[in-house]
């Protein structure tokens, strides 16, 4: 059974490989990024709207640094890119540590919806962001 269920996840990489399906999931870094940056600023005025916190303003700032990084993420260029996973890493960061929790507490299904989808977004950018330069890393080596 285990050699069955070994074979069948070869068989499954192999095919992503092959339709190229790894590779377009890393060339849509930039968009996943933008995709973020977008949400960030969008759910923080949202969350200001609704709620008047000016800690609001937090990811909305972010996530206008974060835009008008994309053009160097987009073009691969090596220090915005580096920046905005800082950037990335921080938001996520903290918005596991206090919002999250917050909104979990609070059982206000907007204020955990916005959250959410704000964690889930900066996860997809980080998790684009590595494999980006993993996908790098093993061109590099390859020359």
């Amino acid at each position: 059974m285990i050699n069955l269920l070994s074979f069948i996840r070869i068989a499954f990489a192999k095919y992503l490989w092959d339709k190229n399906i790894l590779l377009r999931f890393i060339y849509m870094t930039a968009t996943i990024h933008l995709i973020n940056a977008i949400i960030l600023i969008i759910f923080g005025l949202w969350g200001y709207f609704v709620g008047g916190s000016v800690t609001a303003f937090i990811p909305v700032f972010f996530g206008i640094i974060l835009g008008i990084l994309y053009p160097g993420v987009k073009n691969k260029s090596f220090i915005p890119s580096h920046i905005a996973v800082v950037l990335t890493l921080l938001v996520l960061i903290a918005l596991v540590i206090k919002p999250l929790p917050a909104a979990l507490e609070s059982e206000n299904l907007g204020r955990i919806f916005r959250t959410l989808i704000m964690v889930f977004t900066s996860l997809s950018a980080m998790i684009a962001f590595i494999k980006s330069f993993i996908h790098a890393r093993k061109k590099k080596s390859s020359i």
